[in-house]
């Protein structure tokens, strides 16, 4: 399997190679990290503790880490903790967070980069975030007696139907997996049926109800107001953030700006976008428009405000949800399922999003069921929305606050996880009474 895996990978890599090479030269993406990705020199440790390999795809899966990693560390401090990421914004970001901690590429999925990885990392677990499913560093993990396990399991209808299709390849890969703590009842059914075993899923919750900021007085928040002239709040000032938002949804936001403004003259818009390499594409619309803007990254050098704020730098979201009044979750006009709308909320944001929220269904129906965010549908809506939020603040922060009780409802599934890994590492790891067949207590 292993040789006939690497083969179809090197056929692949042929086959894209001119798209990557375009990539490493012209978009100057992807140039770090080739001897850990294709060789696994990921770094070597010498101690005899035990290790814990966590697998975060990118800047999401690691920041919804944080709140796992602190819990153990807690808990186990002998214990050595190990952070791999597939994405340059990822891997800076893990190391970023996580100064203390070994953090490096995980490797690509040929037998020997996984095989070298395994050997100078020496991991106790492997634990792999929402899902990452490759063949080789699940199997050849798992041939080395070392457990595999998913947290905060998340799979889509759409991805359970794509796996079950090919369910020659991947039905004996959920079967090898340890154990998963599934967010909600309906994707640890969804692993059931790919082929991981009843007894080994749990329904834990989310953990991104654990790991969300609650105070707007947070140091990251207070620091980046208080940072510059030109990112300053006064108490006159509306903000309103679209966060981890496609091209799409930035030019409706920019168009409710622009019928709102005159009436609001102190609206101000504040986009981050989910790919800050797309903002040279955004700055060239709203200068076409004649909106005057600033991009984070010249703020410093900025001498006076503009209603329009661009975050061009990774890692600042929460921080700006922090500073919100009202705000938009992206990647949910189009088909990309949505992005979290767990942060706005712990902070108490009234918020909006698209229709498109498969990926957040059970964080979703929580709010709407108790009237803590709206569905917009288009650009109206949005632009009523934004309305509303300005001339009816009492209504809004209502709505804020009912989100931020719908955090705190939902909040514990990180100490559910934290026990699942470490039940992992125990001789009886039933004793600790993770194990429910039918999927209901677990989460709150």
């Amino acid at each position: 399997m292993s040789i006939l895996l690497n083969l179809v990978y090197l056929s692949v890599m042929v086959v894209f190679s001119p798209w990557l090479l375009w990539r490493i030269v012209v978009q100057k993406k992807n140039r770090r990290g080739w001897s850990q990705k294709l060789l696994g020199n990921a770094p070597k440790r010498n101690s005899t503790q035990q290790c814990l390999w966590f697998h975060a795809v990118s800047v999401g899966e690691v920041n919804l880490l944080k709140p796992v990693i602190e819990r153990i560390c807690q808990q186990h401090p002998e214990f050595e903790i190990a952070i791999s990421s597939t994405t340059e914004t990822g891997r800076k970001l893990s190391a970023d967070v996580f100064p203390n901690h070994i953090t490096f590429y995980c490797p690509a999925d040929f037998s020997w980069a996984v095989k070298r990885t395994i050997r100078r990392l020496r991991p106790n677990q492997l634990i792999l975030a929402e899902l990452e499913l490759w063949p080789n560093l699940i199997r050849l993990t798992t041939s080395h007696s070392i457990p595999v396990s998913v947290i905060n399991g998340r799979l889509s209808e759409k991805s359970s139907r794509g796996y079950q299709k090919f369910g020659f390849l991947f039905r004996p890969i959920f079967q090898k997996i340890t154990w998963v703590g599934a967010q909600s009842s309906d994707y640890a059914q969804r692993f059931v049926d790919n082929g991981c075993k009843l007894k080994n899923v749990t329904v834990t919750g989310s953990v991104k109800f654990d790991g969300v900021q609650t105070d707007r007085k947070n140091p990251a928040t207070v620091k980046l107001q208080q940072s510059t002239t030109a990112t300053q709040i006064t108490q006159n000032d509306f903000v309103f953030v679209g966060g981890s938002t496609q091209l799409e949804e930035d030019l409706l936001l920019i168009s409710a700006f622009e019928r709102l403004s005159d009436a609001h003259p102190d609206l101000r818009l504040i986009l981050v976008p989910r790919h800050p390499a797309r903002v040279p594409q955004l700055c060239r619309e709203l200068q076409d428009r004649g909106l005057p803007f600033l991009r984070r990254s010249s703020l410093e050098k900025a001498s006076e405000r503009q209603s329009i704020v661009i975050i061009d730098v990774i890692g600042e979201l929460s921080a700006w949800w922090g500073l919100a009044d009202a705000g938009f979750v992206g990647g949910s006009m189009g088909s990309r399922g949505g992005q979290s709308m767990i942060e706005p909320a712990g902070f108490g944001v009234p918020v909006c999003f698209g229709p498109s929220t498969s990926n957040f269904k059970s964080t979703v129906s929580s709010l709407i069921e108790n009237d803590a965010a709206e569905v917009v549908h288009n650009g109206h809506q949005i632009e009523t929305f934004i309305k509303w939020a300005i001339e009816m603040p009492h209504l809004a922060q209502s709505m804020g606050t009912r989100a931020q009780k719908v955090v705190a409802q939902n909040s514990g599934a990180a100490d559910r996880t934290v026990a699942g890994i470490i039940a992992l590492l125990k001789p009886h790891p039933t004793a600790h009474g993770l194990r429910n067949h039918d999927f209901t207590s677990s989460a709150a």
